[in-house]
């Protein structure tokens, strides 16, 4: 890998990253294992890396217009080095070396690019009859403006300025839409008539998806992502499905057209586009197309160089392996053999029509494998954790790196279809309503004889390198004793030995962020994404109010009755909340004929609130709100939705 090592060193700063543990013996043994097992020299990927690299952001750093820095690859100079160090799995030190390398990419020549490595997903731009397409514009609009001004600079210098003609969104995630602002403007788009193409459901997957559940989500990805660890070879390294994200404005842009579940050919610019549905798989609502006048296969985001999540580690509802799958399968029969490059809207892409079709086949069979093992296993009775636990790897992932799991696991993902289909029950009666944690752990600290005793037993294991035991000993004595600061430190060391093991990039980041929360290092930021206007005025007002009901404090609130009437005269759109015995039912375009209180809000007012840019009292006493009725008895109700702490404890009580 000289040329990746030389690449590395030259585009980047170096970092002294803040040391924790050092890897164990036993760590390093395992370290070894798996280098040894695994075609690591493999020079396949890198070449498809590399290939067609034409510029680059110098140092991979983007900057908002004030001087804010929204994305900086600097801090990963470590990387450069070819040989894993000991505190990272040499298979995800592998994988993240090649998330690592970042520029602009011919994949078709003359006619497809890539821009990568500036944000977790990847930028296509194709060219049509007349113009540009571009294909998922990233997840900020900062990082997707800077990313075509590298294209604009370097192709559009040479062939000239051409219109762009249509954006795709291949499917409901933000880290493919969010930056489309960047690029375009809806201002643009009317004007222009640039088509906005995006699959079945996407208007109401793409902007409801972390709306009700959004708190806890968004917690979990700071752990999942790595967000509060500082890069380093015993800190953040790789997500396994792309660098980090980054961290600028989240954007939205509503559709012009919409293919659906039928899929089918769509001109687009002078090129056909044949859609085949791929929602449900990946993502809710999503697509996977070819173009057969560049024999060019864009996979999005079912199949990429990692096994991806059945469920994700932050959390969201458990996808089906099965469909997933056959997608896969479907895409096999209908391509494979001909076409010559697969793309996604993650990593590199492969070329060769072997190849394409080496990897599709190999995707499909590792989804395969996780849903069928899960099911053969759970029939004779196995359950959640014995299951994934006594699954060895399938055949596939030994010689093909894409199925590897860098970021979802053949782990969680077994234990995902297993909760897909029997819930998050074992079936054994002890388990069905245990004591919680906080409740169970003294008692557990009693059993051993005291905390004295506890800790030495965790410590014991730690040094017999059985970290997994070491951790679930030690956590009972930390949920116990949160102060007990020898407790903490001793579960961190564990936290870090599992951590420095991990090839899945999401596991690695989880367990070492834990760990610096245990010993307070943490660096304690939010994510760094801000949700423009575009965006939090494209959540469906019913949304909005279900996830208002989900902030309701039924125990406070558990004698107040009423019906609270919103009408919002700019989107002519009515609301009726139904209030009672501790819950609150809203009735979108409902108008109830005797309500409590009717509150008159214009929506884009409604939107200043949601974004934390204008408060209730002030709205009122600015006359933006007008009440009737019971003045009091809405602004008592409304008092009953207190915003949630978004930094609540996840690895202590």
């Amino acid at each position: 890998m000289r040329r990746l090592t030389a690449l590395l060193l030259a585009s980047t700063l170096s970092f002294a990253a803040v040391a924790q543990d050092a890897a164990s013996t036993a760590t390093r043994t395992a370290q070894a294992e798996i280098a040894g097992r695994l075609p690591l020299s493999d020079p396949r990927d890198e070449a498809n890396v590399m290939r067609g690299k034409l510029a680059e952001i110098p140092g991979g750093v983007i900057q908002t217009a004030d001087g804010k820095i929204v994305w900086d690859r600097r801090p990963y100079a470590f990387l450069s080095k070819a040989e894993a160090p000991d505190t990272v799995n040499p298979s995800l030190w592998r994988q993240a070396r090649l998330d690592a390398v970042h520029g602009l990419f011919e994949v078709v020549p003359g006619k497809i690019w890539q821009v990568r490595g500036y944000d977790i997903s990847v930028m296509t731009i194709i060219r049509g009859k007349s113009g540009w397409i571009l294909v998922d514009p990233l997840l900020s609009e900062e990082a997707a403006a800077a990313s075509w001004k590298l294209f604009a600079d370097t192709i559009e210098a040479k062939a000239g300025k051409l219109p762009i003609k249509a954006v795709i969104f291949s499917h409901s995630h933000s880290d493919h839409f969010g930056g489309v602002g960047g690029i375009v403007t809806p201002e643009q788009v009317k004007a222009q008539k640039i088509r906005i193409i995006a699959p079945h459901g996407f208007s109401e997957e793409a902007t409801s998806e972390n709306v009700l559940a959004g708190g806890a989500m968004g917690r979990r990805a700071l752990y999942m992502f790595g967000a509060i660890l500082p890069p380093g070879v015993t800190g953040q390294v790789d997500t396994g499905l792309g660098p980090k994200l980054s961290s600028g404005t989240v954007g939205y842009m509503e559709p012009t057209e919409i293919v659906s579940e039928k899929g089918g050919t769509l001109m687009i610019d002078g090129l056909a586009f044949d859609f085949l549905d791929a929602g449900s798989t990946e993502a809710p609502s999503e697509f996977v197309f070819y173009i057969a006048a560049y024999k060019a296969l864009h996979t999005t985001e079912v199949v990429t160089h990692t096994l991806h999540n059945v469920l994700t580690l932050r959390g969201a509802q458990v996808r089906d392996a099965l469909h997933w799958s056959k997608v896969i399968d479907a895409m096999l029969l209908k391509w494979g053999g001909t076409a010559e490059v697969a793309m996604a809207s993650h990593h590199w892409p492969t070329w060769g029509a072997g190849e394409v079709s080496s990897l599709l086949a190999n995707q499909r069979d590792a989804y395969r494998y996780v849903h069928d093992r899960t099911l053969f296993l759970a029939n004779r009775g196995a359950t959640l954790h014995e299951l994934a636990d006594q699954t060895p790897e399938a055949p596939v992932q030994g010689r093909d790196f894409s199925t590897r799991g860098y970021y979802g696991t053949l782990n969680h993902d077994m234990k995902a279809v297993y909760q897909r289909y029997f819930g998050w029950w074992d079936g054994n009666p002890a388990n069905f309503n245990p004591l919680p944690p906080e409740q169970s752990a003294p008692k557990y600290v009693a059993l051993a004889g005291g905390a004295d005793k506890l800790l030495a037993a965790g410590k014991a294991a730690i040094a017999a390198g059985d970290y997994r035991w070491a951790a679930e000993l030690l956590n009972k004595l930390v949920f116990a004793e949160p102060g007990n600061q020898a407790a903490r430190a001793a579960l961190a060391s564990a936290y870090d030995q599992m951590g420095y093991q991990a090839e899945s990039g999401a596991w690695r980041n989880y367990y070492l962020a834990a760990a610096a929360s245990l010993r307070g290092n943490a660096v304690e930021a939010s994510m760094g994404n801000g949700q423009s206007r575009s965006f939090v005025s494209a959540i469906p007002t019913a949304v909005f109010f279900d996830a208002l009901a989900t902030r309701f404090d039924a125990a406070k609130g558990s004698a107040v009755k009423g019906i609270f009437q919103f009408v919002l005269p700019d989107s002519k759109e009515t609301v009726a909340v139904v209030v009672g015995g501790g819950v609150e039912f809203p009735r979108y375009g409902v108008t109830e004929a005797a309500p409590t209180a009717t509150v008159t809000i214009d929506r884009k007012i409604l939107d200043e609130a949601m974004m934390g840019r204008a408060q209730f009292p002030a709205l009122i006493q600015s006359g933006a709100i007008r009440i009737d009725g019971d003045r009091m008895a809405f602004l008592s109700w409304f008092a009953l939705h207190p915003p949630a702490d978004p930094r609540f404890n996840v690895v202590v009580p």
